[in-house]
Protein backbone atom coordinates (compact mmCIF):
# COMPACT_ATOMS: atom_id res chain seq x y z
CA UNK A 1 0.00 0.00 0.00
CA UNK A 2 1.55 3.70 -0.98
CA UNK A 3 2.29 5.80 2.30
CA UNK A 4 1.15 8.99 2.34
CA UNK A 5 2.70 11.97 3.85
CA UNK A 6 2.20 13.65 7.01
CA UNK A 7 3.05 17.27 7.44
CA UNK A 8 4.63 18.20 10.58
CA UNK A 9 6.45 21.85 11.43
CA UNK A 10 7.22 22.08 7.75
CA UNK A 11 8.71 18.81 6.91
CA UNK A 12 7.19 15.83 5.19
CA UNK A 13 7.34 12.58 6.34
CA UNK A 14 5.87 8.90 6.59
CA UNK A 15 2.77 8.70 9.23
CA UNK A 16 4.09 4.77 9.86
CA UNK A 17 1.17 4.00 12.37
CA UNK A 18 -1.64 5.78 10.00
CA UNK A 19 -0.11 3.55 7.62
CA UNK A 20 -0.01 0.46 10.07
CA UNK A 21 -3.00 0.96 10.84
CA UNK A 22 -5.02 0.92 7.29
CA UNK A 23 -2.18 -1.92 6.19
CA UNK A 24 -3.66 -3.93 9.45
CA UNK A 25 -6.73 -3.08 9.43
CA UNK A 26 -8.11 -6.94 9.16
CA UNK A 27 -5.80 -8.17 11.40
CA UNK A 28 -7.04 -5.27 14.04
CA UNK A 29 -10.34 -5.90 13.96
CA UNK A 30 -10.28 -9.38 13.77
CA UNK A 31 -8.69 -9.49 17.44
CA UNK A 32 -10.93 -6.62 18.28
CA UNK A 33 -14.20 -8.53 16.93
CA UNK A 34 -13.23 -11.63 18.99
CA UNK A 35 -13.24 -9.55 22.06
CA UNK A 36 -16.65 -8.02 21.84
CA UNK A 37 -18.02 -11.18 21.02
CA UNK A 38 -17.32 -12.68 23.96
CA UNK A 39 -19.10 -9.32 25.97
CA UNK A 40 -22.65 -10.77 27.05
CA UNK A 41 -24.90 -7.82 25.60
CA UNK A 42 -22.76 -9.20 21.99
CA UNK A 43 -23.47 -12.46 21.89
CA UNK A 44 -27.16 -11.44 20.18
CA UNK A 45 -25.53 -9.80 17.85
CA UNK A 46 -24.60 -10.33 14.10
CA UNK A 47 -21.08 -9.85 12.87
CA UNK A 48 -22.25 -6.49 11.55
CA UNK A 49 -23.61 -5.70 14.13
CA UNK A 50 -20.29 -5.94 16.39
CA UNK A 51 -18.22 -4.21 13.85
CA UNK A 52 -20.51 -1.43 13.93
CA UNK A 53 -18.51 1.92 12.94
CA UNK A 54 -15.18 0.58 14.24
CA UNK A 55 -13.47 0.44 10.82
CA UNK A 56 -14.82 4.26 10.09
CA UNK A 57 -13.78 5.27 13.19
CA UNK A 58 -10.30 3.49 12.92
CA UNK A 59 -9.54 5.16 9.24
CA UNK A 60 -10.89 8.49 10.75
CA UNK A 61 -8.21 7.99 13.42
CA UNK A 62 -5.65 7.17 10.68
CA UNK A 63 -5.90 10.20 8.48
CA UNK A 64 -5.80 12.24 11.89
CA UNK A 65 -2.49 10.62 12.63
CA UNK A 66 -1.69 11.62 8.73
CA UNK A 67 -2.70 15.10 8.82
CA UNK A 68 -3.25 16.53 12.38
CA UNK A 69 -6.21 18.68 12.34
CA UNK A 70 -7.36 21.41 14.79
CA UNK A 71 -9.76 20.23 17.47
CA UNK A 72 -13.09 21.30 15.82
CA UNK A 73 -11.57 19.61 13.27
CA UNK A 74 -10.79 16.37 14.37
CA UNK A 75 -13.76 16.94 16.54
CA UNK A 76 -16.05 16.79 13.44
CA UNK A 77 -14.25 14.24 11.78
CA UNK A 78 -14.93 11.38 14.57
CA UNK A 79 -18.35 13.25 16.07
CA UNK A 80 -20.69 11.02 13.36
CA UNK A 81 -19.33 7.80 13.19
CA UNK A 82 -18.23 7.62 17.02
CA UNK A 83 -22.13 9.03 17.79
CA UNK A 84 -23.51 6.70 16.12
CA UNK A 85 -21.54 3.58 17.41
CA UNK A 86 -22.38 5.06 21.23
CA UNK A 87 -26.36 5.32 20.26
CA UNK A 88 -25.83 1.76 18.47
CA UNK A 89 -24.39 -0.22 21.38
CA UNK A 90 -27.23 1.77 23.82
CA UNK A 91 -30.11 0.57 21.84
CA UNK A 92 -28.20 -2.96 21.96
CA UNK A 93 -28.55 -2.82 25.62
CA UNK A 94 -24.91 -2.52 26.15
CA UNK A 95 -23.72 -1.05 29.25
CA UNK A 96 -21.71 1.66 29.78
CA UNK A 97 -18.62 -0.54 30.93
CA UNK A 98 -18.90 -3.10 27.75
CA UNK A 99 -18.92 0.04 25.86
CA UNK A 100 -15.69 1.77 27.13
CA UNK A 101 -14.72 -1.94 27.31
CA UNK A 102 -14.63 -2.18 23.21
CA UNK A 103 -12.05 1.32 22.99
CA UNK A 104 -10.28 0.13 25.98
CA UNK A 105 -9.36 -3.23 23.54
CA UNK A 106 -9.20 -0.92 20.35
CA UNK A 107 -6.36 1.04 21.92
CA UNK A 108 -4.53 -1.81 23.54
CA UNK A 109 -4.63 -4.03 20.06
CA UNK A 110 -3.23 -1.21 17.93
CA UNK A 111 -0.54 -0.32 20.36
CA UNK A 112 0.75 -4.15 21.14
CA UNK A 113 0.89 -4.74 17.74
CA UNK A 114 2.63 -1.24 16.28
CA UNK A 115 4.66 -1.96 19.43
CA UNK A 116 5.23 -5.42 17.96
CA UNK A 117 5.77 -3.82 14.46
CA UNK A 118 7.86 -0.90 15.02
CA UNK A 119 10.41 -2.15 17.53
CA UNK A 120 11.62 0.56 20.24
CA UNK A 121 9.84 4.10 20.27
CA UNK A 122 11.57 7.51 18.79
CA UNK A 123 10.42 11.06 19.38
CA UNK A 124 8.18 10.36 16.24
CA UNK A 125 6.65 7.52 16.86
CA UNK A 126 5.93 9.03 20.48
CA UNK A 127 3.97 11.65 18.98
CA UNK A 128 1.77 10.06 16.67
CA UNK A 129 1.01 7.51 19.30
CA UNK A 130 -0.11 10.71 21.50
CA UNK A 131 -2.38 12.05 18.42
CA UNK A 132 -3.82 8.04 18.20
CA UNK A 133 -4.82 8.37 22.07
CA UNK A 134 -6.44 11.43 21.69
CA UNK A 135 -8.23 10.50 18.53
CA UNK A 136 -9.62 7.65 20.71
CA UNK A 137 -10.09 9.64 23.46
CA UNK A 138 -11.96 12.16 21.32
CA UNK A 139 -13.95 9.02 20.00
CA UNK A 140 -14.59 7.41 23.56
CA UNK A 141 -16.19 11.19 24.51
CA UNK A 142 -18.36 11.29 21.65
CA UNK A 143 -19.79 7.56 22.06
CA UNK A 144 -20.25 8.09 25.63
CA UNK A 145 -22.01 11.46 24.83
CA UNK A 146 -24.22 9.96 22.53
CA UNK A 147 -24.85 6.85 24.77
CA UNK A 148 -25.22 9.38 27.82
CA UNK A 149 -28.46 11.09 26.21
CA UNK A 150 -29.89 8.19 27.00
CA UNK A 151 -29.45 7.47 29.99
CA UNK A 152 -28.94 8.67 33.51
CA UNK A 153 -25.80 10.64 33.31
CA UNK A 154 -24.80 10.07 37.27
CA UNK A 155 -26.09 6.50 37.90
CA UNK A 156 -25.23 5.17 34.25
CA UNK A 157 -22.10 7.22 32.55
CA UNK A 158 -19.01 7.22 34.24
CA UNK A 159 -19.53 5.81 38.27
CA UNK A 160 -19.11 1.80 36.90
CA UNK A 161 -17.49 2.75 33.60
CA UNK A 162 -14.23 4.49 34.11
CA UNK A 163 -12.92 2.79 37.70
CA UNK A 164 -10.31 0.28 36.11
CA UNK A 165 -9.29 2.82 33.47
CA UNK A 166 -5.27 3.23 33.55
CA UNK A 167 -5.06 6.87 32.77
CA UNK A 168 -6.78 9.09 35.67
CA UNK A 169 -10.53 10.11 34.44
CA UNK A 170 -12.62 12.27 36.17
CA UNK A 171 -15.88 14.14 35.84
CA UNK A 172 -16.23 17.47 36.73
CA UNK A 173 -19.99 19.54 36.75
CA UNK A 174 -20.22 22.78 35.70
CA UNK A 175 -19.55 24.93 38.98
CA UNK A 176 -15.70 22.57 38.90
CA UNK A 177 -16.65 19.96 41.43
CA UNK A 178 -15.64 16.29 40.97
CA UNK A 179 -19.03 14.32 40.56
CA UNK A 180 -16.87 11.28 39.48
CA UNK A 181 -13.12 10.21 39.84
CA UNK A 182 -11.49 6.88 39.09
CA UNK A 183 -8.99 4.95 41.01
CA UNK A 184 -6.03 6.51 38.92
CA UNK A 185 -7.54 10.02 39.98
CA UNK A 186 -7.78 9.26 44.02
CA UNK A 187 -3.88 8.08 43.53
CA UNK A 188 -2.93 11.24 41.56
CA UNK A 189 -4.06 13.35 43.99
CA UNK A 190 -3.86 11.15 47.13
CA UNK A 191 -7.49 11.27 48.31
CA UNK A 192 -10.00 8.23 48.36
CA UNK A 193 -13.24 8.66 46.24
CA UNK A 194 -15.53 10.02 48.74
CA UNK A 195 -13.17 12.70 49.62
CA UNK A 196 -12.91 14.11 46.28
CA UNK A 197 -16.20 13.80 44.72
CA UNK A 198 -18.32 17.32 45.47
CA UNK A 199 -14.86 19.18 46.45
CA UNK A 200 -13.28 21.23 43.67
CA UNK A 201 -9.32 21.26 42.84
CA UNK A 202 -9.02 24.03 45.10
CA UNK A 203 -11.07 22.65 48.16
CA UNK A 204 -8.71 19.72 47.92
CA UNK A 205 -5.34 22.41 47.60
CA UNK A 206 -4.29 20.15 44.63
CA UNK A 207 -1.15 22.23 43.09
CA UNK A 208 -2.51 22.43 39.78
CA UNK A 209 -5.61 23.76 40.98
CA UNK A 210 -5.31 27.40 39.06
CA UNK A 211 -4.73 25.85 36.21
CA UNK A 212 -6.60 23.28 35.37
CA UNK A 213 -9.36 25.78 36.20
CA UNK A 214 -8.29 28.01 33.54
CA UNK A 215 -8.81 24.98 30.78
CA UNK A 216 -12.48 24.08 32.89
CA UNK A 217 -13.35 27.73 31.95
CA UNK A 218 -12.99 27.61 28.50
CA UNK A 219 -14.28 24.36 27.72
CA UNK A 220 -17.75 25.66 29.20
CA UNK A 221 -17.71 29.34 27.32
CA UNK A 222 -17.11 27.15 24.47
CA UNK A 223 -18.78 23.97 24.62
CA UNK A 224 -15.27 22.39 22.62
CA UNK A 225 -12.66 19.97 23.28
CA UNK A 226 -9.81 20.77 24.93
CA UNK A 227 -6.35 19.82 25.28
CA UNK A 228 -3.09 21.02 27.34
CA UNK A 229 -0.11 19.93 29.23
CA UNK A 230 1.42 20.73 32.21
CA UNK A 231 4.19 19.93 34.23
CA UNK A 232 3.31 18.07 37.98
CA UNK A 233 5.14 15.95 40.09
CA UNK A 234 2.90 13.36 42.33
CA UNK A 235 4.60 10.87 44.85
CA UNK A 236 2.25 8.45 43.20
CA UNK A 237 3.38 8.54 39.69
CA UNK A 238 6.34 7.82 38.15
CA UNK A 239 6.23 10.91 35.68
CA UNK A 240 5.77 15.02 36.00
CA UNK A 241 4.66 15.56 32.34
CA UNK A 242 1.26 15.04 31.52
CA UNK A 243 -1.49 15.73 28.54
CA UNK A 244 -5.10 16.06 29.26
CA UNK A 245 -8.20 16.23 26.98
CA UNK A 246 -11.07 18.03 28.78
CA UNK A 247 -13.89 17.05 26.60
CA UNK A 248 -18.00 18.68 27.15
CA UNK A 249 -20.75 16.40 28.15
CA UNK A 250 -24.01 17.57 26.78
CA UNK A 251 -27.35 17.20 27.60
CA UNK A 252 -30.68 16.97 25.16
CA UNK A 253 -30.78 13.82 22.41
CA UNK A 254 -30.95 14.82 19.51
CA UNK A 255 -30.39 18.47 19.60
CA UNK A 256 -28.25 20.72 18.06
CA UNK A 257 -25.09 21.56 19.68
CA UNK A 258 -26.43 25.27 20.33
CA UNK A 259 -29.63 24.20 21.57
CA UNK A 260 -28.05 21.37 24.49
CA UNK A 261 -26.78 22.37 28.33
CA UNK A 262 -23.52 21.48 29.11
CA UNK A 263 -23.85 19.18 31.94
CA UNK A 264 -20.48 17.96 33.01
CA UNK A 265 -16.86 17.86 31.76
CA UNK A 266 -15.23 14.90 31.17
CA UNK A 267 -11.00 14.97 31.95
CA UNK A 268 -8.57 12.10 30.78
CA UNK A 269 -4.79 12.93 31.97
CA UNK A 270 -1.89 10.75 29.86
CA UNK A 271 1.49 10.86 31.35
CA UNK A 272 3.79 12.12 28.32
CA UNK A 273 7.00 12.35 30.38
CA UNK A 274 8.92 9.89 28.64
CA UNK A 275 7.70 10.82 25.17
CA UNK A 276 8.92 14.93 26.40
CA UNK A 277 12.20 13.44 27.31
CA UNK A 278 12.51 11.75 24.18
CA UNK A 279 11.89 15.28 22.21
CA UNK A 280 13.94 17.40 24.11
CA UNK A 281 16.69 14.96 24.21
CA UNK A 282 16.66 15.07 20.65
CA UNK A 283 16.66 18.81 20.73
CA UNK A 284 19.83 18.93 22.73
CA UNK A 285 21.46 16.52 20.48
CA UNK A 286 20.84 18.78 17.86
CA UNK A 287 21.84 21.94 19.48
CA UNK A 288 25.01 21.36 21.44
CA UNK A 289 28.16 20.04 21.12
CA UNK A 290 28.39 16.58 22.36
CA UNK A 291 31.66 16.01 23.48
CA UNK A 292 32.01 18.94 25.47
CA UNK A 293 28.11 20.02 25.94
CA UNK A 294 28.81 23.28 24.82
CA UNK A 295 26.23 25.10 22.40
CA UNK A 296 26.67 24.62 18.97
CA UNK A 297 27.08 26.71 15.66
CA UNK A 298 22.87 26.33 15.38
CA UNK A 299 22.16 27.33 18.73
CA UNK A 300 25.03 29.76 19.26
CA UNK A 301 24.08 31.83 16.10
CA UNK A 302 20.18 31.83 17.24
CA UNK A 303 21.43 33.31 20.48
CA UNK A 304 23.73 35.82 19.03
CA UNK A 305 20.78 36.66 16.77
CA UNK A 306 18.44 37.14 20.11
CA UNK A 307 21.19 39.87 22.26
CA UNK A 308 21.72 41.57 18.79
CA UNK A 309 17.79 42.49 18.96
CA UNK A 310 18.01 42.86 22.20
CA UNK A 311 20.79 44.88 22.40
CA UNK A 312 19.37 47.21 19.10
CA UNK A 313 16.14 48.15 21.32
CA UNK A 314 18.53 48.95 24.62
CA UNK A 315 21.29 50.33 22.94
CA UNK A 316 23.89 48.61 24.39
CA UNK A 317 27.09 47.01 22.95
CA UNK A 318 27.66 43.18 22.47
CA UNK A 319 31.17 41.70 21.37
CA UNK A 320 31.59 37.98 19.75
CA UNK A 321 35.26 36.37 20.60
CA UNK A 322 36.29 34.10 18.21
CA UNK A 323 38.89 31.86 20.10
CA UNK A 324 41.42 28.77 18.04
CA UNK A 325 43.86 26.48 20.17
CA UNK A 326 47.59 27.42 19.40
CA UNK A 327 48.86 23.96 18.50
CA UNK A 328 46.19 21.91 19.24
CA UNK A 329 47.11 19.65 16.14
CA UNK A 330 50.48 18.29 17.67
CA UNK A 331 48.53 17.72 20.62
CA UNK A 332 46.86 15.30 18.20
CA UNK A 333 49.14 13.73 16.31
CA UNK A 334 51.58 13.13 19.68
CA UNK A 335 49.07 12.06 21.90
CA UNK A 336 46.03 10.56 19.81
CA UNK A 337 42.74 11.80 19.49
CA UNK A 338 41.46 11.13 22.96
CA UNK A 339 44.10 13.35 24.51
CA UNK A 340 42.55 15.88 22.10
CA UNK A 341 39.25 15.72 23.21
CA UNK A 342 40.19 15.74 26.59
CA UNK A 343 41.92 18.93 25.85
CA UNK A 344 39.07 20.33 24.38
CA UNK A 345 36.98 19.43 27.33
CA UNK A 346 38.93 20.87 29.49
CA UNK A 347 39.14 24.48 27.49
CA UNK A 348 35.86 24.82 27.49
CA UNK A 349 35.48 24.20 31.18
CA UNK A 350 37.67 27.22 31.57
CA UNK A 351 36.22 29.47 29.09
CA UNK A 352 33.31 28.91 31.08
CA UNK A 353 34.93 30.03 34.51
CA UNK A 354 36.12 33.18 32.07
CA UNK A 355 32.38 34.76 31.65
CA UNK A 356 29.38 35.25 33.34
CA UNK A 357 26.31 32.97 33.64
CA UNK A 358 24.55 35.47 31.05
CA UNK A 359 27.17 34.80 28.36
CA UNK A 360 27.19 32.14 25.65
CA UNK A 361 30.31 29.85 25.10
CA UNK A 362 29.82 27.65 21.73
CA UNK A 363 31.75 25.06 20.19
CA UNK A 364 31.98 25.84 16.44
CA UNK A 365 33.47 22.66 15.83
CA UNK A 366 37.50 21.32 15.64
CA UNK A 367 39.49 23.45 18.10
CA UNK A 368 37.21 26.54 17.73
CA UNK A 369 34.92 28.26 20.52
CA UNK A 370 33.36 31.51 20.27
CA UNK A 371 31.50 33.79 23.39
CA UNK A 372 29.32 36.30 23.05
CA UNK A 373 29.79 39.05 25.36
CA UNK A 374 26.64 40.81 26.22
CA UNK A 375 25.59 44.44 28.01
CA UNK A 376 28.92 45.65 27.14
CA UNK A 377 29.66 49.81 28.38
CA UNK A 378 33.31 49.90 27.04
CA UNK A 379 35.40 48.08 24.88
CA UNK A 380 37.66 48.19 27.67
CA UNK A 381 35.42 45.42 29.06
CA UNK A 382 35.72 42.91 26.35
CA UNK A 383 39.78 43.12 26.25
CA UNK A 384 39.84 42.53 30.29
CA UNK A 385 37.35 39.38 29.60
CA UNK A 386 40.07 38.36 26.32
CA UNK A 387 43.00 38.77 28.78
CA UNK A 388 41.30 36.58 31.52
CA UNK A 389 40.75 33.85 29.08
CA UNK A 390 44.69 34.32 27.97
CA UNK A 391 45.29 34.04 31.70
CA UNK A 392 43.36 30.88 32.04
CA UNK A 393 45.73 29.04 28.87
CA UNK A 394 48.93 29.53 31.27
CA UNK A 395 48.48 26.74 33.50
CA UNK A 396 49.30 23.32 32.18
CA UNK A 397 46.45 20.28 30.93
CA UNK A 398 47.13 17.41 32.29
CA UNK A 399 46.16 14.36 29.82
CA UNK A 400 46.25 11.66 32.37
CA UNK A 401 49.77 10.43 31.80
CA UNK A 402 50.61 13.76 29.75
CA UNK A 403 51.17 17.63 30.51
CA UNK A 404 50.29 19.88 27.97
CA UNK A 405 50.62 23.56 27.56
CA UNK A 406 48.56 25.25 25.27
CA UNK A 407 48.38 28.86 24.34
CA UNK A 408 44.82 30.13 22.16
CA UNK A 409 44.52 33.31 19.19
CA UNK A 410 41.54 35.11 19.98
CA UNK A 411 39.95 37.32 17.54
CA UNK A 412 37.29 40.15 18.74
CA UNK A 413 34.17 41.72 17.14
CA UNK A 414 32.01 44.48 18.22
CA UNK A 415 28.03 44.98 17.69
CA UNK A 416 26.93 47.84 16.31
CA UNK A 417 30.55 48.93 15.46
CA UNK A 418 32.44 45.93 13.44
CA UNK A 419 29.27 44.20 12.17
CA UNK A 420 25.42 44.48 12.68
CA UNK A 421 23.80 40.80 11.74
CA UNK A 422 25.38 37.32 13.45
CA UNK A 423 26.26 35.76 10.23
CA UNK A 424 28.66 39.20 9.79
CA UNK A 425 29.85 39.50 13.35
CA UNK A 426 31.38 35.69 13.12
CA UNK A 427 32.86 36.43 10.04
CA UNK A 428 34.11 39.69 11.61
CA UNK A 429 35.76 37.92 14.68
CA UNK A 430 36.63 35.12 13.06
CA UNK A 431 39.12 37.16 10.65
CA UNK A 432 40.16 39.13 13.52
CA UNK A 433 41.42 35.74 15.17
CA UNK A 434 43.32 34.31 11.99
CA UNK A 435 44.69 37.75 11.55
CA UNK A 436 45.68 37.64 15.22
CA UNK A 437 47.26 33.53 14.21
CA UNK A 438 49.37 35.32 11.87
CA UNK A 439 50.74 37.90 13.93
CA UNK A 440 52.39 35.12 15.55
CA UNK A 441 49.75 33.67 17.86
CA UNK A 442 49.20 33.50 21.39
CA UNK A 443 47.65 37.09 21.00
CA UNK A 444 44.59 39.01 21.17
CA UNK A 445 43.00 40.98 18.22
CA UNK A 446 39.97 43.26 17.60
CA UNK A 447 38.88 43.70 14.42
CA UNK A 448 39.34 46.71 11.85
CA UNK A 449 37.85 47.05 8.47
CA UNK A 450 40.59 47.16 5.96
CA UNK A 451 43.25 46.72 8.54
CA UNK A 452 45.15 43.76 10.36
CA UNK A 453 43.45 45.07 13.66
CA UNK A 454 44.37 46.48 17.03
CA UNK A 455 46.03 43.70 19.03
CA UNK A 456 46.57 43.07 22.91
CA UNK A 457 49.41 40.62 24.02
Amino acid sequence: MAKRPNQVNGDHREAELANFIREEMKTILKQWEEFVSSLPAARRLNEEEIRDHAEDILRRIASEIEEPQSPEQQEAKLAQCASQHGEERQKHQFTINETIAEFRELRSNVFKLWREAAGSLDADKFEELARFHESIDQALAESLQRYSSRKELHTKLFHTTLMAAPDPTFVLNTDGQFIFANRATEELCGYSHEDIVGKDPFALDLPFAGEMREHLEHVLETGKVHRGELSQAFPSMPGNRFEFVLAPVHDGAGADEEGRQLAAVVGVWHDITERKMAEEKEWYNANHDLLTGLPNRRLFLDRLEQEIKHAARSGESIAVLFIDLDGFKEVNDSFGHEAGDRLLCYVAQRLKSCVREEDTVARMGGDEFTIVLTGLQETKNVGEVAKKIMGAFTAPFQLREHIVHSSCSIGVARFPQDATTAEALLRSADQAMYNAKESGRNRINFFEAGKSGTFLH
